[in-house]
């Protein structure tokens, strides 16, 4: 099932599984629940979304700028997330199981209570970054 929102230009996006997003400016969207698994959101400008309880199982976002978007208990499980830009990210509860973060700048993001089991994390910046209870 898909949905229909407008993005911070005004321009509509459809959103659903396997969609292309890349390179949209969501800046601010209202993502709740959103359905993207498998989605390609590479370069996507989703600064201050929410996208909490969101599914972006598999999804591409790989040089996304997600800083300040709230993403608690999104299912980013085998996520790519290379090279994104997550800081100030709210991350709570957030299921990073098996994604890619290798280059990711995770600064001053909530990752408390993040599931994190076999993430790859490597070269990651976590700098003032809250891992508490993260698994």
């Amino acid at each position: 099932m898909s949905k229909t929102i407008t993005g911070a230009a005004g321009k509509e996006y459809t959103i659903e599984p396997r969609t292309n997003l890349s390179g949209a400016d969501l800046n601010n969207t209202d993502l709740r629940k959103a359905k993207l698994w498998n989605a390609n959101l590479s370069g996507t400008d989703l600064r201050k979304a929410k996208l909490w309880n969101a599914n972006l199982y598999d999804a591409d976002l790989r040089n996304a700028d997600l800083s300040g978007a709230n993403l608690r208990n999104a299912d980013l499980r085998r996520a790519d997330l290379r090279n994104a830009d997550l800081r100030g990210a709210d991350l709570r509860r957030a299921d990073l199981r098996k994604a890619k973060l290798s280059n990711a700048d995770l600064s001053e993001a909530d990752l408390s209570g993040a599931f994190l089991k076999g993430a790859d994390l490597s070269e990651a910046d976590l700098s003032e970054a809250d891992l508490r209870k993260a698994k």
